[in-house]
């Protein structure tokens, strides 16, 4: 397991765990950031990681990423 921030980009990942807070870990799963999902990594912009999850390309802060654990 590591953090989402550690993914190589193009690479499909599993979610494993979802850190933070109860607001954050809500916040997350509304994005579609749920344990079992896919997950793959876009690109890195200014600390800004951009990911697909669920056919969507969401932009999340790189604070947060490090909060998702995913593994192949």
């Amino acid at each position: 397991m590591m953090p989402l921030t550690m993914a190589n980009a193009g690479e499909v990942n599993l979610i494993k765990k979802v850190g933070g807070n109860e607001k954050i870990r809500r916040f997350l799963e509304s994005l579609g950031f749920v344990v079992g999902a896919d997950v793959t990594v876009v690109a890195v912009n200014h600390g800004n990681v951009i990911v697909n999850i669920k056919e969507s390309r969401v932009a999340i802060s790189r604070e947060m990423a490090n909060k998702i654990m995913v593994g192949n």
